[in-house]
Order: C-alpha cells, then structure tokens, then sequence
C-alpha cells in the first residue's frame, strides 16, 4: 500500500506579507513538522502547464493555502485539477491589515511575522492530519 501524501499549493505572491507567510509556512510543514507526508506544488508552475503538479493535484489530496482572498492557489487548483480537498486563507486566519502590508523582502521580517508563520503552518498541520487520518 503507498502511503498518501499531501500537497500544499500555497501562494506565490511577493507583493503583500500574506505570500511569505504562506511559503515560510508550507516550507516549515514539509521540511520540518511533517517530512516525508507533505510535497509542495509550485504555482506558477502549475498555472503555466505543469503536468506534473496539475496531475498530483488530481490524484492525492490538495490543500490550497492562499495569502490573501483572491484565493489563486484555489482557482487554479480547480481549474486545472478538480476539487481542492481543503483550503486555508490567510486574512481569514490573521489579521487582514498587517497581512496586506507591504514587506516584499523576507529580510525585513519581524520576529512577530514568523510567529504568524507559525499559527499558519499549525493550520496546515492539522489539515494535513485529518486527511491523513481519513487515509
């Protein structure tokens, strides 16, 4: 029996804050909090045609988690791949001002910006385990 992994489409916005929260968070889950269960989908790849991504999003669960409410990582994945098994948005999750801000460079973060990362990469991890649980 393979065992069920889970991708992350996140955000690849560099304009707000929200973006990086969401790489920092998705890259936490996979390398650190849940190894070897989480695989990351590259959005623009997946929005240029990449097969690869669009066909593991058709064929394993799929957690959209966007930066901001135009919920990118969601259209795309239902575009381009069917139903996302499940989503988060960040300005649903944090507050909305400090997510919209403008800090581009993930060298002008704060200590306070990677504890959001942190509650976020949380939410991923208990997506990640409920559907690992349903497995």
């Amino acid at each position: 029996m393979t065992e069920t992994q889970v991708g992350v489409l996140s955000c690849s916005g560099e304009e707000f804050l929200g973006g990086t929260l969401v790489r920092l968070a998705t890259r936490k889950v996979m390398e650190e909090l849940r190894p070897g269960k989480v695989v990351t989908l590259c959005l623009p790849l997946y929005i240029a045609g990449g097969e690869e991504e669009r066909e593991f999003a058709k064929n394993y669960p799929v957690i959209a988690v966007d930066g901001c409410d135009k919920c990118c990582a969601k259209v795309a994945t239902l575009k381009y791949s069917g139903e996302v098994h499940d989503t988060i948005v960040l300005t649903e999750l944090l507050d909305r001002n400090v997510i919209l801000s403008k800090i581009v460079s993930a060298r002008e973060l704060r200590p306070e910006h990677y504890a959001m990362a942190d509650i976020v990469a949380s939410e991923i991890c208990k997506k990640v385990d409920e559907i690992l649980a349903e497995q």
